[in-house]
């Protein structure tokens, strides 16, 4: 079945469903419900009308398809149980869940500014996780050298504090023969 419906954001959808079904009770499919498949198609709107309606177009054209079939199944089958109607459902299956035809090219314009956006978004993660390692990497080997340069001074320097001392103390022993 295809039928227009208004979503929870106030947006319109064309949304076609099947629904399996199996006579559990033939007695009261036959005599306990005036035209059976016609209740059941009725019931099966209603409830999609329902499902439909506590969600936005979104999640009913893309992510929210299986927890609509799920939520659907179960709702019709407590009315076909609350009807009498002698039916197990065994299955509600989404078809078709598109925009109407009149706003279909805005919609897909949507969806590619959409898909772009993630699509940008994504390239500018890649580069980030490309460039920003590599700049730590390049800054944590110039700390690395200049702290082995300035340990180099540092060494140097008081190397040539040991090699003064050991002059001023010959010297200071005999400053004449030292000069």
């Amino acid at each position: 079945r295809e039928t227009e419906m208004v979503t929870g954001d106030l947006n319109a959808a064309l949304v076609e469903w099947v629904i399996q079904y199996r006579i559990s009770d033939p007695q009261k499919f036959l005599f306990e419900v005036r035209e059976p498949s016609e209740t059941l198609r009725y019931v099966s709107e209603s409830v999609m009308r329902e499902v439909v309606g506590d969600r936005t177009v979104d999640e009913v054209i893309t992510i929210g398809r299986q927890e609509i079939e799920s939520e659907a199944l179960i709702k019709m089958q407590a009315l076909s149980t609350k009807y009498a109607m002698g039916i197990s459902i065994d299955q509600v299956q989404l078809k078709n869940v598109n925009p109407p035809p009149l706003v279909q090219p805005s919609f897909n314009e949507v969806n590619q500014a959409q898909q772009e956006r993630e699509k940008l978004i994504n390239i500018a993660e890649g580069e980030y996780n490309r460039d920003v390692p590599k700049a730590r990497g390049e800054a944590d080997q110039k700390i690395q050298a200049a702290e082995g340069y300035a340990l180099k001074r540092v060494n140097e320097s008081e190397g040539d504090v040991s090699k003064f001392n050991a002059v001023l103390a010959e010297y200071l022993k005999a400053p004449e023969v030292t000069r």
